[in-house]
């Protein structure tokens, strides 16, 4: 007599650490989400406010308006550097991943006033408008760190404000003011901020 099978045959169970696994990936996933962007750079804040600064001062005794913007461009590339490599030092010595999901919205969010500002800039450089571009650097920027601050700690917001604010008061002023106006904001907001920053979320 042949015999008689189940239907259905029942699967080996899954194992409790998978199951543990699973789960712990779930939460950590979740909090990611959720989370607030404390990457932002203290030191490497400061240290990008000090070449900032530096770009001042040379930038000030340019000769032509393509080496002042020569200055301030390479200046532009150095910060960025500065802040990217700070990033990423902070992250790992916090063992968290440098491309979490926090990191990704304040980055998506950050990145497009500053595309927009290197358009902007090749535009008013095309048609000779020179002496709005510290304005339009000062604002776009504060701009994109208010809409990255959305998701990072409170003191974030609170600095785009000011190079708002800074940018403001620099489309009003006269353009040998220029210089001044971009120290204060890129340097000394930096510098302000960044020792701010370092204090109370470290690094």
């Amino acid at each position: 007599m042949a015999s008689v099978e189940p239907i259905r045959k029942s699967s080996a169970p899954v194992p409790l650490h998978a199951h543990a696994i699973d789960n712990l990936r779930y939460i950590r996933e979740t909090m990611e989400r959720a989370g607030s962007f404390t990457g932002v750079p203290g030191w490497g804040g400061v240290a990008m406010g000090a070449t900032a600064l530096a770009a001042a001062g040379i930038a000030s005794h340019s000769t032509s308006a393509a080496r002042w913007l020569s200055c301030w461009l390479v200046e532009g590339v150095v910060a960025m550097t500065i802040g990217v490599v700070a990033m990423e030092r902070k992250a790992r010595a916090a063992g968290t991943p440098i491309w979490s999901a926090p990191v990704r919205k304040f980055l998506f969010s950050f990145a497009p006033p500053l595309l927009a500002a290197v358009m902007l800039t090749l535009a008013l450089w095309r048609g000779g408008s020179m002496a709005s571009i510290p304005a339009l650097w000062l604002m776009l920027y504060g701009a994109g760190v208010i809409a990255g601050g959305a998701f990072s700690v409170p003191v974030v917001p609170v600095m785009g404000l000011c190079f708002l604010a800074t940018g403001a008061l620099a489309s009003f002023s006269p353009a040998t003011w220029s210089d001044f106006w971009l120290g204060f904001g890129f340097g000394g907001l930096h510098i302000v901020f960044g020792a701010m920053i370092a204090r109370k979320y470290g690094g």
